[in-house]
């Protein structure tokens, strides 16, 4: 193999000022835990980018594995050599070996820090790129768009080549931004919800609530499922699963049916603010979009925010469904969303719900239940299941 490193470019967190030594410190110690069972790893962090070295079995599984890491925009595998022309050239083939050449277009691009060097850019460019051309004849040139650019930065401690750009998950390191509560159903929204907060810097915990016998095992199965998928971009995720029957059943037999789900996100809100006091957290996260359904107007948000004052983060707020299908097929998550399992939401939502509940009415209804020890109660009954992905596939094992 020839990758000795791996350069790792920061994208967002460039544009930080005063504070970027934060947010790298976070990304190093996030990259340092998603493969902390690689052994050889060491990391070099400077200003603008990051270089990871490892044994060549290990590079290939750091490869693999950093596409999930938020705050990385893109990385690639380097290739280290003496700064010589003969040593160039010579790198640059083994380079080219490794891609696919036939029918495609290359360009040379060469950065030349170490002004020491015996050739200047343009030089350096006509001669590696001649040396290709001369043992790849099925390759032709094209500078503006080449299906091939290789990438040649000249130092002074040596020469590195790249012409693979793997793609990161971007924005902020997991951690850089606090922690929030998910709430998280069995659905396609809500595991999105989660992804996209993680990719803003947010460490997650998440909540979901349950009502067996109404809801299956395999509903709960399913979120934990969930779960696992979505920990592969923030690290282990410690699930709340809520008891919820007796508070949903109650709110059935006194609350009118046309605004019955209002009710229960009401109350699924109290409690996972009551939860989130207790976590450390400092926001609630949901994958509610707008006008999507009946519970998720304008009017019905005023109704059920009205519990708290906790701050609700909702991602996909503007986002309509197909684009987030698309991010679910995405992240992985919508195959196990789709599978036919109910959560409780599902199970009770009446045929004609109202769109635009009035608040005042709400609590007219909602008074004639004493719901805070119920409350007290499914908290402290809930169960806690710590959902991590520990998993890996071998997608880049070509690379060895």
């Amino acid at each position: 193999m020839i990758w000795n490193e791996l350069l790792i470019r920061y994208g967002e967190m460039s544009l930080k000022g005063r504070n970027r030594k934060q947010f790298i410190q976070k990304l190093s110690t996030n990259i340092r835990l998603e493969l902390q069972d690689l052994k050889s790893i060491k990391l070099k962090a400077e200003r603008d980018r990051m270089f990871l070295y490892a044994t060549s079995e290990e590079l290939v599984q750091a490869i693999e594995r950093l596409t999930d890491v938020a705050g990385i925009q893109s990385f690639s595998p380097i290739a280290e050599c003496e700064s010589t022309v003969e040593a160039i050239q010579k790198t640059a083939l083994a380079i080219f070996e490794t891609e696919d050449t036939e029918g495609k277009t290359f360009k040379v691009e060469v950065r030349r820090t170490d002004k020491s060097f015996p050739l200047v850019t343009g030089e350096l460019q006509k001669e590696i790129g001649g040396t290709v051309l001369r043992a790849y004849s099925n390759l032709t040139v094209n500078v503006k768009k080449p299906d091939i650019l290789l990438h040649i930065d000249i130092r002074a401690n040596g020469s590195f080549l790249s012409s693979k750009v793997y793609k990161g998950a971007g924005g902020m390191p997991v951690g850089s931004n606090g922690k929030s509560l998910l709430m998280l159903s069995g659905g396609i929204d809500s595991p999105v919800a989660g992804y996209l907060m993680m990719k803003r810097g947010v460490t997650l915990e998440a909540i979901h609530f349950a009502s067996p016998p109404f809801t299956s095992e395999q509903a709960q199965e399913k979120v934990v499922e969930l779960g696992r998928k979505i920990s592969a971009y923030g690290g282990t995720l410690k699930l709340h699963v809520i008891p919820f029957t007796d508070i949903q059943q109650a709110i059935v037999k006194q609350v009118p049916e046309n605004v019955s789900i209002t009710s229960t996100r009401r109350i699924m809100l109290r409690i996972a603010d009551q939860l989130r006091k207790e976590i450390g957290a400092l926001a609630l996260v949901t994958g509610e979009s707008l006008g999507q359904v009946a519970s998720q107007t304008l009017e019905s948000f005023t109704a059920i925010n009205a519990v708290t004052s906790t701050p609700i983060l909702r991602p996909l707020i503007a986002t309509d469904k197909l684009e987030i299908i698309e991010i679910a097929r995405k992240i992985g998550t919508y195959e196990t969303s789709i599978q036919p399992f109910e959560d409780c939401c599902t199970v009770f939502t009446p045929s004609s719900p109202k769109t635009k509940p009035r608040l005042e009415k709400v609590e007219f209804y909602e008074s004639f239940i004493d719901f805070e020890p119920m409350i007290t109660d499914a908290i402290q009954k809930r169960t806690i299941i710590e959902c991590s992905l520990d998993e890996k596939t071998d997608e880049f094992s070509d690379l060895l």
